[in-house]
């Protein structure tokens, strides 16, 4: 379970095929790596991986073929950056929503306005995706929660203040770019109990 408050950008140290999968050794920026323990979970890209090796810097998570499928994490390549944070504790704060780390779909960023105040930024979805977005409801992009502005057939869109656009990488990615979306697990759950009382 994450918050969505992004605590680190890492980078790409190396990216490997392993069968089906990737294995991702990922340089973080200011977590320490000798905190992490074999097992840990951490959210990369909003992906939630497990942590299989540690040292010199740097950590190993494999991506198996499901999540190869679902996410952008396949497309990764030596050098990259990516958002880093790891699992929440009890007791801890939770600044953000609840983000399980399970990205639902990719979207890909469709237009980018400079506010002053903040960036505006557009994203294309699926319309399965979309069913589950509102107004003013929470999303994750890229492991980052942000709050829905607006919502249309084609897409929605978010505002960045500039503490997001300096601690997260999702202001770099020009328009086109593919994100990890993460919609709010309330509005599935609460689809699946409907649906139970509609039979």
């Amino acid at each position: 379970m994450f918050t969505g408050l992004v605590e680190d950008i890492g980078r790409v140290a190396a990216a490997s095929r392993r069968g089906e999968g990737v294995v991702l050794a990922i340089a973080p920026g200011r977590i320490d790596v000798d905190d992490l323990a074999i097992g840990e979970s951490v959210a990369v890209d909003g992906t939630c991986l497990t942590v299989t090796a540690r040292g010199a810097g740097r950590f190993e998570v494999v991506a198996g073929n499901e999540t190869l499928r679902r996410t952008t994490l396949g497309r990764l390549r030596p050098g990259d950056r990516v958002n880093l944070e790891r699992a929440l504790r009890l007791g801890d704060r939770l600044g953000g929503h609840l983000v399980l780390g399970h990205v639902d779909g990719v979207g890909h960023i469709a237009a980018k306005r400079d506010l002053g105040a903040n960036l505006e930024v557009a994203v294309r979805a699926a319309p399965e995706l979309l069913r589950y977005i509102i107004e003013k409801g929470s999303i994750a992009i890229d492991g980052i929660s942000l709050t829905v502005n607006l919502v249309d057939g084609a897409g929605f869109s978010i505002a960045l203040i500039p503490h997001t656009v300096e601690a997260t990488t999702l202001a770099d990615k020009p328009v086109g770019a593919p994100v990890n979306l993460e919609v709010d697990m309330i509005g599935k759950y609460v689809e699946k109990l409907v649906e139970g009382y509609r039979r």
